[in-house]
C-alpha cells in the first residue's frame, strides 16, 4: 500500500495471474483520506496493452473507489519472465461537488501551480502451480521441454532417434566388427565363385561323358554333383 496526503493506493504491485491468449484483470483500491473531493488520473507506459476503467475519476471524501486494469490477451511469455510495464497514478484536490465530467488535463499540470500527488505502480506476472510457461508452447516452455528431453527420451520418436544414434556410434567405434563383416563378405563371394565354377565343370563333364559314350564312371559324376549341392547348402546358410 502507498500512503499519500490525499489517497491511499492498494496495491502498488499489479499482480496478473498470467495465461496466454486470455484477458486478465487486476483491481486497485483508492481510498480518500481527506474531507475533500479528490480527482485522479491513471497513466501507463504501454497503453495498447492495458485497458484502465475508469482512467480518470473523483473519489468522494472518506470513501473508496475501485479502478480495474485489464491486460489484453498475450501471445507469448516474456523471455526473462519479467514485465517492465509501469503505471502512474496522479491525484489532486478537486472543488467541492466536482464530478468526473469536471476533470481536465490542466488540473494535473504542476507548471500551473497545482499540487499533484503521484504514485508509481509496477506490473508483476504470477504463474499458478497448475499453469506453467511449459504449458503455453512459449520459448520458455520450449526450453523447459528441451531440458526434460535431455534427461531422457520424451516419446517414442526421440527413443528411436537415440537408438539409431547409439547404433551408429557403436559401428563407428568398432573396427573389429567392421573387419569381421568385411571378411565374411569376402568369404561368401569366394564361395559363390567356387560354386559357379563347380557347376560349370559338372556341365562340362556331362557333355564330355555324353560324347565319349560313358567313358567317365557314373559314380564320379554323382560325387561331383554331391559336392556342388553341399556348396550350395553352405552358401544358403551363410
Amino acid at each position: 500500500m502507498s500512503t499519500g496526503d490525499l489517497l491511499n493506493v492498494d496495491p502498488v504491485e499489479l499482480k496478473f495471474s498470467f495465461e496466454l491468449k486470455k484477458q486478465i484483470a487486476c483491481s486497485i483500491q483508492l481510498s480518500n483520506k481527506t474531507d475533500n473531493h479528490v480527482a485522479f488520473k491513471v497513466k501507463t507506459t504501454n497503453p495498447k496493452k492495458y485497458c484502465v476503467r475508469p482512467n480518470t475519476g473523483i473519489v468522494l471524501p472518506k470513501s473508496t473507489c475501485e479502478v480495474t486494469v485489464t491486460m489484453q490477451a498475450q501471445k507469448e511469455v516474456p523471455g526473462d519472465m519479467q514485465c517492465k510495464d509501469k503505471f502512474l497514478l496522479q491525484a489532486v484536490k478537486a472543488p467541492d461537488g466536482a464530478t468526473p465530467k469536471d476533470i481536465t488535463a490542466e488540473m494535473f499540470n504542476r507548471e500551473a501551480g497545482n499540487v499533484v500527488e503521484e504514485c508509481k505502480l509496477r506490473v508483476v506476472y504470477v504463474f499458478s502451480p497448475q499453469h506453467t510457461p511449459a504449458d503455453d508452447g512459449s520459448e520458455v516452455g520450449s526450453s523447459m521441454r528441451g531440458s526434460i528431453s535431455d534427461n531422457g527420451p520424451a516419446n517414442a520418436a526421440e527413443f528411436v532417434m537415440a537408438a539409431r544414434t547409439f547404433t551408429d556410434d557403436v559401428q563407428d567405434k568398432s573396427p573389429e566388427a567392421k573387419a569381421l563383416i568385411t571378411k565374411l563378405t569376402e568369404e561368401k563371394n569366394k564361395a559363390i565363385q567356387q560354386n559357379n565354377k563347380l557347376r560349370q565343370e559338372l556341365e562340362l563333364l556331362k557333355r564330355e561323358t555324353s560324347k565319349s559314350g560313358g567313358g567317365l564312371s557314373f559314380m564320379l559324376v554323382v560325387l561331383i554333383g554331391l559336392v556342388g549341392l553341399m556348396m550350395g547348402y553352405i552358401m544358403k546358410r551363410s
